[in-house]
């Protein structure tokens, strides 16, 4: 089996997080992630099947299963679905932990900021960043009220077990209101040193975080952002289009999982198809431009990208590009899923 293939799961347990958010505890064959990582889910539906992303709260260093945890959203197909209809003992399809949303170096000072339901793959970091490494950790985590703060007990507990080690923020709407970028700079203003800073949760939110971080000076590289984008249609059993009608074609030089590759590289050709259609095993999941799963880094050439929803763009100027969208402009491309 390829190590991207749609794998099945059995729910081994759903926990009531929340009045609207639960936990998907998973037993099935282990699969390899990294803390910060997302799930994609084939959830049914009357017209086709489609998939939904959902980060991983557990930590593949504490934790021995699988565990996603999703929050009810206003109108969300998934959310509500996944909530109404799923548990313990049902079968659920899905692909292989994805993303980038996950620290270079879990042993580092880490500043985090969480919002609502944003605290499922900061969960996850959390908790493998003081089993792993010795650094010091500062989580901002804003919720509507008292009873929406999803993963309270444990929080606390983690807490108070490291005391030296991790500084909890909780920021509640119904006391404080909602936290202004100004605000947001102040709370944080003494633990500004150096860190990598991640943030997730909703979009407004996640602005004020990204200007109080500019304005305390933070260099961009240093803020990961993790987005999702509801997904508009289906990841399984979309075809692998390989258009090559004899007109023009590229070269490009792939590095993936150690090895390197060179192929011709069709013009009207997306660079994931290639790679899917030539056998190789890259990464992806929602191949509609709406999550960061088939990210790879562009190291020479130029490519053009048919839709971009996830990539902001300091990350562009960096050289990462999404493989299921990216068409060759240049003759010669470089690519790695190593970098």
């Amino acid at each position: 089996m390829s190590d991207h293939a749609p794998r099945t799961l059995v729910v081994k347990e759903v926990v009531k997080e929340t009045g609207d958010a639960h936990s998907l505890v998973f037993e099935g064959p282990a699969m390899p992630y990294r803390p910060g990582q997302f799930l994609t889910l084939r959830i049914p539906s009357d017209r086709e099947p489609t998939a939904r992303c959902y980060s991983l709260s557990s930590s593949p260093d504490v934790d021995d299963l699988l565990k996603v945890t999703i929050k009810r959203t206003v109108d969300g197909y998934g959310s509500n679905w996944v909530c109404d209809n799923i548990e313990a003992g049902t079968t659920v399809e899905v692909l292989p932990p994805a993303g980038h949303f996950t620290p270079r170096d879990l042993g580092a000072d880490l500043l985090l900021f969480a919002g609502g339901s944003g605290i499922t793959p900061v969960m996850s970091i959390v908790k493998s960043a003081l089993k792993r490494g010795r650094g010091r950790l500062v989580l901002v985590y804003a919720n509507r009220d008292d009873s929406s703060v999803i993963f309270a007990a444990e929080l606390a507990e983690l807490s108070r077990r490291h005391p030296g080690r991790l500084v909890l923020l909780h920021w509640l709407e119904s006391v404080q209101g909602l936290p202004s970028a100004e605000q947001l700079a102040e709370l944080v203003r003494p633990h500004v040193d150096g860190r990598e800073a991640f943030i997730c949760g909703p979009g407004p939110f996640m602005d004020a975080v990204k200007v109080a971080l500019a304005e305390l000076g933070v260099p961009r590289p240093l803020v990961h952002v993790e987005k999702f984008v509801s997904l508009s249609g289906t990841t399984w059993g979309a075809p692998v289009e390989v258009v090559d009608d004899g007109g023009p074609s590229s070269t490009v030089h792939v590095e993936l999982d150690g090895d390197a590759t060179e192929l011709s590289w069709p013009q009207q050709s997306k660079l994931l198809d290639l790679l899917l259609a030539k056998g190789l095993d890259a990464p992806y999941s929602c191949r509609q431009g709406d999550c960061s799963a088939c990210a790879c880094k562009l190291l020479e050439g130029e490519v053009t990208m048919i839709n971009n929803n996830v990539l902001e763009k300091q990350d562009l100027d960096e050289g990462w590009i999404l493989a299921c969208q990216s068409l060759p402009v240049s003759d010669l491309v470089k690519v790695s899923y190593d970098a």
